[in-house]
């Protein structure tokens, strides 16, 4: 395969549309780590956001060439994953409550150690075990605005179109993560360690992913 790490996404895609379906695995590698962390933010399942990246990559797929590049691919693929996340809440019958009070209220509530997913015992070092905790204890609604915006390094435009939200309950939701974060943790984490979706499970998501799109032609 020649090398297309370098390559844009417009660049990669519009190969695939050519016929190079097999570039779609630069996709998927390049957009791995955005998913799953977005996914866990919602879900906080570690199987349910595998099978949820399957659903939003077979979905892309199936749709790149009605992709218009009216906003960047990385938000369409993201808002693609968001959507299929909420029709699994929506399945599991669990209401978002969008009283902040009500939240802030659940998360003090909330034992530090409660919902252990295999991701924190990936993470060894005693920090990095506790911000993880602190990070799923955060109400959904302000969970993934913080994962958006500090962890993947997404912009106020971007988290805004994914969530459908205005600038300005972005910028609020971030902040009340924040102040909810600062009662448990110092100020400082490393972000590339946290929710990290490793090389061999990476791999394994390019692998199921490139064969789902094989048994569609």
């Amino acid at each position: 395969m020649i090398e297309t790490s370098d390559k844009s996404d417009h660049e990669v895609i519009n190969r695939i549309l050519h016929g190079e379906k097999d570039l779609y695995a630069v996709i998927v590698r390049r957009y791995n780590q955005r998913l799953y962390r977005v996914g866990m933010s919602m879900l906080n399942d570690d199987a349910e956001v595998e099978d949820v990246m399957q659903v939003a990559y077979i979905n892309a797929y199936q749709n790149l060439g009605s992709f218009a590049y009216k906003s960047s691919f990385s938000t369409w693929l993201t808002r693609i994953l968001i959507n299929e996340c909420l029709l699994r809440i929506k399945r599991r019958s669990k209401t978002i409550i969008m009283n902040d009070e009500h939240m802030e209220n659940e998360m003090r509530q909330r034992p530090l150690a409660e919902n252990q997913t295999p991701v924190t015992k990936i993470l060894n070092a005693e920090l990095k075990t506790i911000l993880e905790d602190a990070i799923q204890r955060l109400p959904e609604m302000y969970r993934t605005v913080f994962v958006m915006r500090e962890i993947e390094n997404m912009n106020v435009a971007e988290t805004q179109e994914c969530l459908s939200l205005t600038e300005a309950n972005v910028k609020v939701r971030l902040n009340r993560a924040k102040a909810m974060l600062r009662t448990l943790l110092a100020d400082y984490y490393e972000k590339e360690e946290i929710m990290h979706f490793h090389l061999t499970r990476c791999d394994r998501m390019v692998k199921q992913v490139l064969d789902r799109i094989e048994r569609m032609d």
